[in-house]
């Protein structure tokens, strides 16, 4: 009697202690599966509550997506084919306001498209908050409007100086909160086709800068000039009409609860989020950093050409060799870029550039004129390559919550170095007499910022293992608190007996 009794109390004994234990991993296994249907994947990191946005959202990668591809490659058409085609207004505004041997009328007449061109990028910077807050499509439309009033005003300016403001200024304004939309919104209907649809997007402005000239000559022949200006407001006319069809998909960012409204707001206005990656920032600056000598072939190259070859060379040859080959290099590299892994797509801008920068400093050594189109055909294929992997680096950097503030503060500091480096060129011409030294030296800085962007990949991956470890390390806090029970009782944990 005495051993039953006592080997019912051992039992009786033991019988809190398992159900304690089986109560216990209950608890666990019941607060991992609520973690897990929070988004809890098992590494500390719970992917849908970082940001649903990018974890729920499913891009149709085509659909309707298609139309805005075109409606988006209308408008880098007509937006750059307008300016890069400035080259062609120049000589009528020259007969249309003065002489063409006054070499002033000259300077202050091309400061009229200078002007225009470092505007679209100078205000890119503002045009991404207006995206942020008012949505791609009324940005684009606002803008291709105000494009076409600055365009329709140009046309019946009787003097050289209001068109600094109607042409310089408004048109160009118009045209860089038209433009910028067009690329952001591309972020909404594809990802894994991203690159090529911005390739093939981008290769409107190649297909527009190659058959606008030709048609404003035969127009500023037959019409003149301000009946050329107000046909080409029916280009913005049509951009208007595109940028109608900037649906929206993506859901606008959550704010927490405790930021409130307005400063909800001033958060969408000043995101400062893009600066914290250091990524980026290399980015941000490595690029405006190449392009200091990026643009010096594209203006000066065709009064090389008449100093080396004499002015019955056919140097329009070599603006239409860049321009077809950098429509085909944004068709083949878009589609390169969607095989090339995260931010390694950077990789291509770095070669882009060093090929760039060695083709800037061969033009002085062609003595033949098939030389120089043999680097021009070099120089377009991967300038197209360059342009076109823009928008899927900045999405891979900064997400794409965040990717309009990315590309207008980069277009925004790239407004610098494409006003400065052409005058620096043209500076050295008139003191050296030639312009060897000035190619020579523009090839330095693609070379420069090419190696600096080499970073980007080495930096995400870092930053990559320091939150994974992070991550982690939050992981096994974690398990252990859940352990230890609600109040993080060691003793209990350990040895249930003291529950006896």
């Amino acid at each position: 009697m005495t051993e039953d009794r006592n080997m019912t109390e051992e039992e009786t004994g033991s019988a809190p202690e398992q159900t304690e234990v089986k109560a216990d991993e209950g608890r666990l296994d019941e607060a991992e599966e609520k973690k897990k249907e929070n988004g809890w994947d098992g590494t500390g990191e719970a992917a849908t509550k970082t940001d649903p946005t990018e974890a729920e959202f499913v891009h149709p990668e085509g659909g309707w997506g298609w139309v805005v591809m075109l409606a988006s490659m209308w408008c880098n058409g007509s937006v750059f084919g307008i300016q890069n085609a400035f080259g062609i207004l120049f000589v009528y505004l020259l007969k249309e306001f003065g002489s063409e041997e006054d070499p002033d009328l000259r300077f202050r007449t091309a400061w009229v498209g200078s002007l225009s061109m470092g505007v679209i990028f100078f205000c890119s910077p503002i045009v991404s908050v207006f995206t942020d807050l008012l949505g791609c499509r009324i940005t684009a439309v606002g803008g291709a409007a105000v494009g076409l009033v600055g365009l329709l005003a140009s046309s019946f300016v009787k003097s050289l100086g209001p068109l600094y403001f109607t042409y310089g200024v408004v048109f160009a304004c118009g045209c860089s909160f038209a433009y910028q939309p067009s690329l952001v919104i591309l972020g909404h209907y594809f990802k894994r086709r991203l690159g090529l649809v911005n390739g093939i997007v981008t290769a409107g402005s190649s297909v527009f800068t190659v058959s606008l000239p030709p048609l404003l000559s035969a127009l500023l022949a037959r019409i003149g000039l301000q009946n050329t200006l107000r046909v080409l407001c029916v280009f913005m006319f049509v951009l208007m009409l595109a940028g109608l069809t900037y649906r929206p998909l993506l859901p606008p960012p959550v704010s927490s609860g405790k930021s409130g409204g307005r400063c909800s707001v001033i958060h969408r206005v000043f995101n400062i989020k893009i600066w914290r990656s250091l990524g980026y920032r290399i980015w941000a600056f490595g690029i405006p950093a190449a392009l200091y000598g990026y643009f010096v072939p594209y203006v000066h190259l065709m009064k090389h050409v008449e100093e080396r070859f004499g002015t019955d060379a056919n140097k329009e040859v070599l603006l239409m060799c860049i321009g077809i080959t950098s429509g085909v290099g944004r068709l083949i590299f878009g589609r390169v870029a969607d095989y090339v892994p995260g931010v390694h797509k950077v990789f291509l801008q770095v070669a882009s550039f060093l090929v760039i920068g060695l083709m800037s400093m061969m033009i002085p050594l062609c003595n033949v004129f098939g030389g120089l189109i043999a680097v021009c055909l070099l120089m377009g294929l991967f300038d197209g390559c360059f342009i076109c992997i823009m928008a899927p680096i900045a999405f891979e950097l900064v997400g794409s919550q965040n990717v309009s503030q990315a590309i207008g503060f980069l277009l925004g500091m790239m407004s610098v170095p494409m006003t400065v480096g052409p005058p620096i060129a043209g500076f050295l011409r008139d003191h050296l007499g030639s312009y060897d030294v000035a190619f020579y030296l523009a090839g330095i800085p693609p070379i420069i910022g090419g190696a600096v962007l080499c970073l980007i990949p080495w930096v995400e991956q870092r930053e990559k293992r320091k939150q994974q470890k992070k991550k982690d390390e939050d992981a096994v806090h974690t398990m252990l608190d859940q352990a230890l029970g609600p109040h993080g009782d060691a003793s209990k944990a350990e040895s249930p007996e003291s529950v006896i």
